[in-house]
């Protein structure tokens, strides 16, 4: 782009920005798959040779997956968006084909109407699960090809409803859910020979059919459903000795519920424990169906002051609720079932390592109003006996159970309690160092937590706490206390967590070589270091960037990951565990090099309560030192550590700092930190301090600062405005304006009410309006509307599940009666944020002129002139200025 002049972003220009999606790597780490997303368009798939070239591209291909032995990559291709909107505009279906692309000659297979597909991990087979050919149909089974990746042998089955190959990948199980129950069952089919067996058949429904770890043994669910019954009274089924060639299983079983009224549940699935002695599963009461005739005429929902659960929420989780399941155990050696999961044990915790559970028991908890939800009694359950032990009582952070299935954690008041399954013996971990684990910063009314488990070591001899940026290896054996980090993290306050590179395990071999992500509390550099137990920390690659999440080849110390920055999009970079060569294998937004882009610095500032604290500031791209700029300010909470994010162009209802940016704009994102009861004067106060900051730089225009905030972020907007004079315009989406009348309504999207949510959560008021109506008034944005003077806009969707439209309203009509300059823009049946394409463009181009109008002296268009008529809204358009004819 020598010499050619960059142009400025606009809302025109966004269709073209792409997102990568559908990342993967294959297993020999030589290839990998990406897809370039258009905020505008069809998605393309790339599949490429990492050192080489692309090989292959797809139209929307998505659920990527590579074989066992990296010579075939697998994926769904969808229509492109144009034929499916014909489809669907036919009332047709829409259905997804599988691309089968051989990675060794580039040849390409194609199955139209695929559901699913899996490759075995040992065995060169891919099983095809085809679409129903009557989606409406009562049987639930399709064609499943069964093809040989080596040979040109295909098999189809028909009338399949649930598939899966066994980890060692020589045999391959199917259940058949045929119409009418003609042939319904459980089948394994030798993959050496293609023989296959039926392991049970019956006029059954089968369902969750499961594989043990060592692939000799399976489970499965089968069973039907009387007359006059709600549920489904299942058996399981489970045989033994499975293995290539045999010609009976080893042993075969079948249980049937012994406990009155229960069925075993089709809702849960069945998992074997690591010894395959046990299998955990889901139980559920019976219960008869009513008839029509017996049902009630009238439609009521009593709300009752007892309900444990507001009705609101219960309507909700009505679907849900119908399927909830009590987890129980099946000893497979007796024959015994051990129920943990009960109305009053509501949550369990089971281990597939050891024959103990941690069962949550909140029942003294649930009706008392005035303390936060989340407290439980805890007790040990043994698995094999069904013995019960106290654990502790009142727990508000239980941090489960160890890998090994040994031992419970919990935290008190900032102390990590570990809990000895076998010897039921408590200890306080926290005794054994003087340092305090808990999250001090943490400023949610609530009991504080600590900073969390780290992991435990492979040998069962340690457990990792994270400190604030240390991490700490605490003795299971003895009062010895490691420093694995060495006191680097506190030193250079870099935050230290340890990573975990293979997915399927569970523990941190400490005899070798351990992986940390890194971040800069300060700098916000981030990356990984490597540390050796006993040793001090290396850093492998520590930048002034933010570094994503590593994604390891299965097979090959091989490793593809994103860095971004303000500037920078997050295209993905290839490199080996030591990290010193990263190499740049994407390149999604070519484009961006033609547009003028800012930059962003960092800006310290203190708040008028002490707090030092930090703010990230976009600075305008042709940024002149000593001039001052326009400034919009958007925030929420903590903001800074967003200062290496990519300001991605895409539709939504938020500015977008890359293109005030490229438009001659400042944006500043600062901190803000909570004093309990006071979450709309602390926003003020650290939003003024950051903002004081800047203009005391020399940055900022002191008479030509916006602000903008969305939900909590629209509270405080919308409480700013009332206390100050300071800002020249405000918008504010989707705002809590009355604390008051929001605590007593529904959070309509979860059904809980939100009072509790202003209490102890996001709110932090630590009292209900009823302990000090006059807190509530002092935080409530309604009730300063009287001392406004700053023009504002309130953005708000009719359906917005989180913060009721009325609060919106009931700002807008309470500074419409006091003659204050306010608009309000009401999208219809739009939630809590905009999502409709044409209305998220709407916005934003309103967003940008009220700013443009307030900040820059640009004329104001009609709509902020004089308003719209109902009757004229289709017709007026947000960029007609009144001239038009």
């Amino acid at each position: 782009m020598v010499g050619q002049e960059l142009k400025p972003l606009t809302l025109e220009d966004y269709a073209q920005w792409n997102r990568i999606t559908n990342t993967s790597i294959s297993p020999d780490g030589l290839w990998m798959t990406y897809a370039y997303a258009p905020n505008e368009g069809d998605s393309r798939l790339h599949v490429r040779r990492i050192d080489g070239d692309t090989i292959r591209t797809s139209i929307n291909g998505k659920r990527v997956s590579f074989s066992e032995n990296s010579k075939w990559v697998a994926y769904l291709v969808d229509p492109a968006k144009a034929e499916a909107d014909k489809l669907k505009a036919s009332k047709k279906r829409v259905q997804s084909s599988l691309h089968l692309l051989s990675l060794n000659d580039n040849n390409i297979q194609e199955f139209k109407g695929t559901r699913s597909f899996s490759f075995s991990e040992a065995t060169n087979y891919i099983g095809i699960h085809k679409n129903a050919v009557d989606p409406k149909a009562e049987h639930k089974g399709s064609d499943l090809l069964l093809k040989d990746l080596q040979g040109n042998r295909t098999l189809n089955i028909g009338n399949v409803s649930s598939y899966a190959f066994n980890k060692t990948g020589s045999l391959f199980a199917y259940t058949v859910d045929a119409d009418e129950d003609s042939g319904n069952g459980l089948y394994v089919i030798n993959l050496t020979d293609l023989r296959s067996w039926p392991l049970h058949t019956g006029a059954y429904t089968y369902a969750q059919m499961s594989w043990n770890k060592g692939g000799d043994k399976i489970a499965v669910l089968f069973g039907d459903k009387k007359d006059g019954n709600v549920e489904r009274d299942n058996n399981i089924y489970w045989a033994e000795g499975l293995a290539a060639g045999m010609t009976n299983p080893a042993s075969q079983n079948e249980y049937a519920i012994q406990k009155e009224n229960y069925v075993i549940s089709e809702y849960s699935p069945l998992r074997w424990n690591e010894a395959n002695t046990q299998l955990f599963l889901g139980i559920k009461a019976q219960s008869e169906e009513v008839k029509k005739s017996d049902m009630l005429k009238a439609n009521v929902d009593v709300w009752h002051w007892k309900d444990e659960v507001v009705q609101s929420r219960q309507m909700i989780t009505a679907n849900r609720d119908k399927r909830a399941t009590h987890t129980a155990v099946l000893n497979l050696g007796n024959k015994r079932l051990i129920q943990i999961g009960t109305e009053d044990m509501s949550f369990a915790r089971t281990n597939q390592h050891s024959n103990w559970a941690v069962a949550s028991v909140d029942t003294a908890y649930r009706a008392v109003r005035n303390m936060p939800a989340g407290y439980a009694d805890l007790y040990a359950v043994n698995t094999s006996t069904g013995d019960q032990s106290l654990i502790a009582e009142r727990v508000y952070n239980n941090m489960g159970i160890s890998p090994k299935g040994d031992y419970a954690l919990y935290a008190r008041n900032g102390a990590t309690m570990l809990y000895n399954f076998e010897t039921k013996a408590t200890t306080n971990l926290s005794t054994r160092s003087d340092l305090n684990f808990q999250n001090l910063e943490f400023d949610r009314p609530v009991e504080k937590p600590t900073y969390g488990i780290a992991g435990w070591s492979a040998d069962g001899k340690w457990v990792m706490l994270n400190h604030k940026y240390d991490i700490y290896a605490f003795s299971l054996n003895s009062n010895e206390v490691i420093n694995l980090t060495q006191g680097i993290g506190q030193d250079q306050e870099i935050r230290f967590r340890l990573v975990q590179l293979d997915p399927d395990a569970d523990r941190f071999d400490v005899s070798e070589n351990l992986l940390l992500s890194a971040y800069g509390e300060k700098t916000k550099k981030s990356g990984y270091y490597q540390v050796k137990v006993g040793k001090k920390p290396k850093a492998l690659r520590f930048e002034d960037k933010m570094i994503g999440r590593l994604n390891k080849a299965k097979s090959a110390d091989r490793v593809i990951y994103t860095e971004q920055t303000f500037v920078d999009f997050p295209d993905y970079w290839v490199s080996d565990l030591t990290m010193k060569r990263p190499k740049k294998v994407t390149d999604a937004n070519p484009q961006q090099s033609g547009y003028k882009w800012g930059k962003r610095v960092l800006v310290d500032y203190t708040d008028k309560r002490g707090h030092k604290l930090q703010a990230t500031l976009a600075l305008p791209a042709d940024y002149e030192e000593g001039k001052k700029y326009p400034m919009v300010i958007y925030f929420y909470e903590k903001m800074s550590q967003r200062h290496h994010q990519y300001s991605m162009p895409t539709y939504d209802d938020r500015p977008h700092m890359s293109t005030y940016a490229s438009n001659g704009y400042l944006v500043l994102m600062p901190d803000i930190i909570y004093t309990e009861g006071k979450p709309g004067t602390s926003a003020l106060d650290d939003v003024t301090s950051a903002a004081q900051a800047v203009i005391d730089l020399g940055y900022a225009d002191p008479d030509r600062i916006g602000l903008q905030g969305h939900s909590w972020g629209g509270y405080e907007s919308s409480f700013i405005v009332t206390q100050t004079d300071m800002f020249a315009c405000v918008v504010t989406g989707a705002p809590l304006t009355n604390l008051i009348s929001m605590y007593n309504v529904a959070y309509k999207r979860s059904g809980n009410l939100n009072g509790p949510i202003l209490e102890w959560s996001q709110g932090r008021m630590a009292v209900s309006p009823w302990d000090d109506m006059e807190l509530y008034r002092s935080q409530s944005p309604i009730h300063h509307a009287q001392n406004i003077n700053t023009p504002f806009m309130i953005l708000h969707g009719t359906a917005d599940g989180a913060v009721d439209w009325v609060q919106g309203l009931e700002y807008y009509s309470t500074a419409r009666r006091l003659g204050k300059e306010v608009i309000l823009l009401s999208y219809p049946d739009e939630p809590h944020h905009l999502s409709k394409e044409e209305n998220q463009k709407d916005f934003q181009i309103r967003m940008k002129q009220y700013f443009d109008h307030y900040l820059k002296d640009a004329e104001a268009p009609l709509w902020m002139k004089e308003g719209v008529k109902h009757l004229d809204k289709k017709k007026i358009k947000p960029e007609m200025m009144g001239k038009e004819k």
